[in-house]
C-alpha cells in the first residue's frame, strides 16, 4: 500500500471500496483491518453495521463482535440473515455467547438458542443455568486438561490436538480419573521439561480455583491477587467445570463500576443504554429513589417543626439552616464515596470498621473545625463591616455556628463511612448507601444537632 493511501483514513478507504461496487475487494479490505479499527468503523457507520459484519470472514466477524458494545451487538444480530446469525453465534466462545444472551429478553434468547448446534446449545443452556452475577456465567468449557500419569510428550501432543479451540493455553489443568481438579501447570514448564518426565513430576499441588456459584467479584479479587491470565472453575465436589479468563473479568469489572456509579448517584441500575431506554422506564428507574429521598426529607420538615418556637424566637438561626444541612451532607457523601471505592478495590473489609471509624472521627473533627472556623469568621467579618447585623448576641450566634458545624461535619463523616460497612455486613450492596441517601440522613440529624447546640448556648439570651 502506498504512503499516500496510508494517509487516507479507514473511513475514506471504506467509502471508496463501497463506491467501487466490488464485493471481493470489500471483503479483502475489511479482513485486512485491525479488529479495533473495525469496531470503530461499525460505530461510525450504524446504517451499514450488518453489511460490514456480513462481509467479514467468520473468524474476524466473531473477534469484532466480541468487543462491540451490547447495543451494537443486539442490532447486528437483529439485522443479519438467520444463516449468518447462526454461524456467528455458533462460533462465539461459550462465555461471550452467554454474556450476550443473558442481556436479551427471554423470548429472544429462546429463538436464538434454537439456532445453535446441539453441542453448543447444551453448553449455553448449562452456563445460563448458573445464577446471574456468578462465576459460572463467565466460564468457558474450552480448555486443555491432562492426567497426572501422562508424559510430557503426551501433554504436548494433547496441546497440539486440542489447543486450537481453547480460550488460552497459558496454563494446562491436571485432573484425575474422576474429573477432579488436582493441579494446574504453566505450559512453559512442559516446554522446558524433558520428554520422559511425567505430569506428576511437575506437580506441586498449589493452585487457585473458583467455585461456579461464587460471585463475580470473587473472581475479580482472585485475579488481582494472582498473576494469572485464567483461573479454573470447579464444582463443590471439586470437579473441573471450566475456566475464567482475565478479559471476561475486566468486562465485568467495568460493568460493575458503571452500576455502582448509578447507585451512588441515587438511581436504579439502567439495564439499557440511556438514549435507548423508553422515557417511562427511565422515569420509573429514577422515581423510586426520588420518592424514598423525598419521604426522608419530610423528616427534616418534621424536625424543623419541632423547633418552630426556637426559629420564631431567634430568626437569625434560620439563615444558617442551608449552610448547616449542606455541610453535613457533603461530608457524609465524601466519606461514603471514599469507603465504597476502597471496598470495591479490596483495600478495606468489614473487619476494618474500627480503624475506619477512628480515622473518620479524627478527619471529621478536623474538617468540622475548619468549616466551623470559617463560619465563625464569616459572622465576625459581616458584623464588624456592617454588612449584616446579627444582633447584640452575635458572638453567641457565631459560637453556635462554630460548634454546630464541627459536630455535624464530624457526624456526617462518621455516618457516611459506617453505612457502607453496615450494608456490607448485611450482605447488601454498599453502593446503595448512595450520596443522596447519606445526605438526606445527615440533613435530618443535622437539624436536631443544630438546634440542640443553639438551645445550649442561646438559652436565656435569644431563646
Amino acid at each position: 500500500m502506498s504512503l499516500e493511501l496510508e494517509e487516507i483514513s479507514i473511513q475514506q478507504q471504506f467509502e471508496e471500496v463501497i463506491a467501487s461496487g466490488d464485493k471481493l475487494k470489500l471483503q479483502e479490505f475489511l479482513d485486512h483491518q485491525n479488529i479495533t479499527d473495525m469496531s470503530e468503523l461499525i460505530y461510525e457507520n450504524e446504517d451499514r453495521e450488518a453489511m460490514i459484519m456480513s462481509n467479514l470472514s467468520l473468524h474476524r466477524a466473531v473477534s469484532v463482535f466480541k468487543i462491540l458494545e451490547f447495543t451494537y451487538q443486539r442490532r447486528i444480530i437483529k439485522e443479519l440473515s438467520p444463516h449468518k446469525t447462526a454461524e456467528l453465534l455458533n462460533e462465539l466462545p461459550p462465555d461471550d455467547r452467554t454474556s450476550f444472551l443473558s442481556e436479551l429478553p427471554s423470548n429472544v434468547v429462546r429463538e436464538l438458542v434454537k439456532t445453535l448446534d446441539p453441542e453448543e446449545r447444551k453448553v449455553t443452556l448449562s452456563l445460563l443455568g448458573y445464577p446471574e452475577g456468578s462465576v459460572g456465567r463467565l466460564m468457558t468449557p474450552d480448555y486443555v486438561y491432562v492426567y497426572e500419569n501422562n508424559t510430557v510428550e503426551e501433554v504436548l501432543d494433547t496441546i497440539r490436538r486440542f489447543a486450537k479451540n481453547s480460550e488460552t493455553i497459558d496454563v494446562i489443568y491436571v485432573i484425575n480419573d474422576k474429573g477432579e481438579m488436582i493441579d494446574d501447570i504453566r505450559i512453559r514448564d512442559f516446554i522446558l521439561a524433558g520428554s520422559g518426565k511425567k505430569v506428576s513430576d511437575l506437580m506441586d499441588g498449589r493452585y487457585i480455583a473458583l467455585y461456579a456459584e461464587d460471585d463475580q467479584e470473587v473472581a475479580n479479587e482472585a485475579f488481582k491477587m494472582n498473576n494469572r491470565v485464567a483461573l479454573p472453575v470447579v464444582s463443590q465436589s471439586n470437579k473441573l467445570l471450566g475456566i475464567v479468563t482475565i478479559d471476561d473479568v475486566l468486562w465485568v469489572t467495568n460493568e460493575e463500576f458503571s452500576e455502582d456509579i448509578q447507585k451512588i448517584g441515587g438511581t436504579e441500575v439502567l439495564d439499557q443504554p440511556y438514549l435507548e431506554m423508553p422515557i417511562l422506564k427511565l422515569v420509573k428507574k429514577r422515581a423510586s429513589w426520588l420518592v424514598i429521598l423525598f419521604l426522608s426529607e419530610m423528616l427534616t420538615a418534621t424536625a424543623m417543626q419541632f423547633f418552630n418556637k426556637e426559629i420564631e424566637a431567634a430568626t437569625v438561626l434560620a439563615l444558617f439552616i442551608p449552610l448547616i444541612m449542606s455541610s453535613g451532607g457533603n461530608s457524609g457523601s465524601q466519606a461514603s464515596t471514599l469507603i465504597i471505592q476502597a471496598m470495591a478495590l479490596g483495600e478495606l473489609t468489614i473487619s476494618d470498621w474500627w480503624r475506619i471509624m477512628r480515622r473518620e472521627i479524627l478527619s471529621g473533627l478536623c474538617l468540622g473545625l475548619i468549616l466551623g472556623s470559617i463560619g465563625f469568621c464569616r459572622i465576625f467579618v459581616w458584623q464588624h463591616m456592617h454588612i449584616y447585623d446579627y444582633g447584640i448576641y452575635w458572638e453567641k450566634v457565631a459560637t453556635v455556628i462554630f460548634f454546630s458545624l464541627t459536630c455535624i461535619v464530624l457526624w456526617g463523616s462518621l455516618m457516611g463511612s459506617m453505612l457502607p460497612i453496615i450494608l456490607k455486613s448485611l450482605k447488601l450492596d454498599p453502593a446503595t448507601s448512595s450520596a443522596p441517601f447519606v445526605a438526606t440522613l445527615v440533613d435530618v440529624t443535622g437539624i436536631i444537632i443544630y438546634f440542640s447546640v443553639a438551645y445550649i448556648f442561646l438559652k436565656g439570651y435569644l431563646l
